[in-house]
């Protein structure tokens, strides 16, 4: 038991003398041609992955690929009267006067009792 605790404290010194040995890069983005920061703490996270190269592309354009060359979409919410409280309930979706919608919290409630 006292070697297990030897060996995480040892592991946190390396993970902190590693720290204050990366430093920020400056890299340029292929897609944009924009310069953008690889960061410390994404070199930390690229490490802890197992990932060995760094990232080509800015996160701008690494977000456009991953939702398909598309901008990310804005959502529209609708704002209704809670059936349960009367208070305030945002939602995602146009709702119909033939069926109840409810706050969150109220949501919440009545799912938990179920």
């Amino acid at each position: 038991m006292y070697e297990e605790e030897k060996i995480e404290g040892t592991a946190e010194v390396e993970v902190e003398a590693e720290v204050e040995t990366l430093e920020d890069i400056a890299l340029v983005c292929r897609t944009c041609g924009k310069d953008f920061t690889f960061t410390v703490g994404e070199q930390l996270f690229y490490k802890e992955k197992g990932f060995k190269n760094q990232p080509k592309d800015c996160k701008a354009c690494r977000d456009a690929k991953k939702n398909g060359g598309q901008a990310p979409v804005e959502r529209q919410y609708f704002i209704a009267t809670c059936a349960d409280c009367g208070g305030e309930a945002k939602l995602t979706f146009q709702p119909s006067s033939d069926r109840p919608v409810y706050c969150s919290a109220c949501f919440e409630a009545r799912r938990s009792k179920k």
